[in-house]
């Protein structure tokens, strides 16, 4: 290991501690190929401890009031806000992102998870009803289940890592985390906070490992019995298998192929800027991205010219730079993976009309202060037609960068087959200002959300989840609360 290269530790039952085998994996600085820290290779025994410790805390914590726990959910909100800017700049770094979207989108939503599940437990209301038998009323009690493990991938390290741990200990649960082992820097910063705010010890822990050594032996654990996994479809599949035989409460959010359906009614300005955001956010590495858009036959010329020439004034550059627009992407490892569909897409017979290569970073941003991102882990925007809609692997496989392909349509019934055609069904967006037309297509669409004349507006009480191999299970608001708490009937027989 690199000399003078700082190495993060677990966060177990209130304390920083060393991974018991004192095993390491290093983790790198997307935007210059380098290692800058080290994270604990953590494995059964890491697991175990951690577990014991959640299940030590779950009494104590489980029969706190609902208002105590809130209480405590906006003490961490709180103290995150005071520090936003440091995990900001700590997110950008650790994943590659923009500081712009670190900080103006993923660290205050991160923020937004606690405080809205802090104000969701103090108004979620229980069920009761009274009849049709006489004399008998029955009411449901919602309990924690015990210790969670949540298990939160790389694009959005913290976002989803606080969308999973807010509803968890908001509803009296105690928790596992294992964040991804790329971007473990603002999971590991949390810790501090959690100690800052007092939060009771072994009410969240946190251990970092990969799948197979630390995310296999937290799913397996018979003291865990629900399991929260965002990430790629073939990790879920694998832990369906290994959770299946425990009868685990199961909610993964998957893989996505998300279609944008765009007829030539569109307000057209405001849907090619929403598209580019929609396409290129974060890199392309949101799950929730736009990676396929089809376009009317009336508009696809004009959209394709418009669009094509806003995506080549997209700025490549550090992710801690303000004036970059797009930043590096994870992994040496799926840099390559971005590069083997574009080559995929020109053996389809599709036509690269821009990107579609590394950049020269040297002739962007004023040259020499790229100059140390020269290994980065860039990649140009990358727009791609002429590719068969019912044929081509690149439309059908999660690719999960910055590439998008842009086909054409002339009806209804056909861009609905196009867009159906996957084996995914996350989300989709759709543009029209025909209002029929719009309640009509959507409800056709196989997905889990649907956004209309927009994207990525999130309302928190809605059900997220995908259909299809995008995964099982809602979360969201009473979505939420319900898939982390059991219920359990009260039936009493009142009266003579």
């Amino acid at each position: 290991m690199k000399e003078g290269v700082c190495h993060f530790k677990n966060f177990i039952n209130g304390e920083y501690v060393e991974p018991i085998d004192k095993k390491y994996l290093a983790n790198f600085d997307p935007s210059v190929g380098e290692i800058y820290s080290y994270v604990p290779d953590s494995n059964e025994k890491d697991i175990n401890e951690a577990v014991k410790a959640a299940k030590e805390a779950f009494p104590s914590w489980s029969s706190k009031s609902s208002q105590e726990r809130s209480d405590m959910l906006y003490k961490i909100a709180n103290e995150l806000e005071r520090r936003l800017k440091e995990f900001a700049e700590l997110e950008s770094r650790d994943q590659g992102k923009t500081i712009t979207t670190a900080s103006s989108i993923e660290i205050p939503r991160s923020i937004y998870n606690f405080r809205f599940f802090a104000g969701a437990i103090l108004h979620h209301q229980n069920e009761s009803t009274i009849g049709p038998i006489p004399n008998v009323l029955n009411y449901t009690l919602r309990s924690p289940l015990g210790v969670c493990g949540l298990i939160s991938p790389w694009n959005l390290p913290l976002y989803l890592l606080t969308w999973k741990i807010a509803p968890a200990i908001a509803t009296g649960n105690t928790c596992v985390c294992k964040p991804s082992e790329m971007t473990p820097a603002t999971a590991h910063l949390l810790g501090e906070v959690f100690n800052t705010v007092g939060l009771p010890r072994g009410v969240v822990n946190i251990v970092f490992g990969n799948g197979p050594n630390a995310g296999s032996p937290l799913v397996r654990h018979q003291n865990v019995p629900l399991i929260s996994f965002t990430g790629g479809t073939k990790t879920g599949e694998i832990i369906q298998q290994q959770a299946s035989p425990l009868n685990k409460k199961l909610s993964l959010e998957l893989g996505g192929k998300n279609p944008g359906i765009i007829f030539d009614d569109c307000k057209f300005e405001e849907c090619v800027e929403t598209s580019i955001r929609s396409s290129f956010s974060n890199q392309g590495e949101i799950c929730l991205c736009t990676s396929r858009l089809y376009v009317q036959e009336g508009i696809y010329d004009k959209f394709v010219e418009q669009f094509v020439e806003k995506t080549k004034k997209i700025v490549l550059g550090n992710p801690q730079s303000e004036k970059s627009g797009m930043g590096a992407l994870i992994s040496e490892d799926h840099l390559k993976k971005i590069e083997y569909y574009v080559q995929l897409a020109k053996d389809e017979g599709g036509t690269i009309l821009c990107g579609g290569k590394r950049p020269d970073l040297s002739t962007i941003l004023g040259g020499s202060e790229n100059e140390k991102l020269k290994n980065g882990y860039f990649y140009e925007p990358t727009v791609i037609t002429g590719l068969n809609p019912l044929t081509s692997r690149v439309l059908k496989e999660e690719i999960f960068g910055p590439v998008i392909t842009i086909t054409s349509f002339s009806t209804e019934e056909q861009v609905i087959q196009y867009a159906n055609d996957v084996e995914y069904g996350l989300a989709s967006s759709l543009w029209s200002q025909n209002v029929d037309r719009c309640h009509r297509v959507a409800s056709k669409i196989e997905c889990g959300i649907c956004w209309v004349n927009c994207w990525l507006i999130r309302d928190l009480r809605t059900p997220f989840g995908g259909v299809k191999r995008s995964g099982i299970g809602r979360e969201g608001g009473d979505h939420s609360i319900d898939f982390f708490t059991e219920q359990k009937n009260i039936c009493i027989k009142i009266g003579n």
